[in-house]
């Protein structure tokens, strides 16, 4: 049987929406393309920074927009496509009644869905919104020092050694904030940590517990 439940996060509601074009928006950051709106669901791509995409439109109550990025088609955060707003660049979702966004409405009924029970787990809490536009570099580079660039060998130990996937409420960007409540594991001998958010595995600067690498 098909169980449908109102979106707040990560549930899915009816498939509709407004008819109108497409707005033209820009990633602020590398962005991840998901399979649906909301972070359990799956990468399927990733946005490259100051990528374009084309918004079909965007939920309502959640700051979730369907786009097509060189012809693949997905959902990403509105909190990090951003398109011109009094000839400047702000973020479409709070701003998406002046760019004239479309409101869409989502449904998924494929039986591992979350809408449907499936794997969905719980989220533990929120992601602290990272950086928007060209403020990223600056912000996480300032705050991580030296450690702003973990190489090689620590990316592939992060890889090597996957753990359990926290949830949280937002995405997953370089940048982003981890809550306290979260565990951050060492990268042995070295001052990294990392963990796995929303599926994605993140290496964390420790002191500030910002997102300094995603590891692909």
């Amino acid at each position: 049987m098909r169980k449908t439940v109102t979106f707040a996060i990560l549930a899915g509601l009816s498939m509709a929406t407004t008819v109108g074009a497409q707005t033209d928006a820009t990633a602020s950051t590398d962005l991840n393309l998901r399979e649906g709106p909301g972070p359990m669901y799956a990468v399927i791509a990733v946005i490259p920074a100051d990528g374009m995409v084309g918004v079909e439109g965007c939920l309502d109550a959640a700051s979730w927009c369907r786009v097509t990025h060189e012809g693949v088609e997905g959902w990403a955060s509105g909190d990090y496509l951003t398109a011109m707003v009094e000839e400047a660049p702000a973020p479409i979702y709070l701003h998406r009644e002046a760019i004239n966004v479309a409101t869409l409405t989502y449904e998924d009924t494929t039986d591992g869905s979350i809408a449907a029970g499936g794997a969905a787990g719980i989220l533990m809490g929120a992601l602290i919104a990272g950086p928007v536009g060209a403020a990223v570099g600056a912000i996480v580079g300032g705050s991580a020092g030296a450690l702003a660039d973990p190489g090689p060998q620590v990316t592939g130990y992060v890889l090597s050694n996957p753990v359990e996937t926290i949830y949280l409420d937002g995405e997953v960007v370089v940048g982003a904030g981890i809550p306290d409540g979260v565990t951050l594991l060492q990268v042995p001998e070295t001052e990294y940590t990392y963990a796995y958010i929303n599926g994605v595995p993140v290496i964390v600067e420790p002191t500030a517990r910002r997102v300094i690498h995603i590891a692909r």
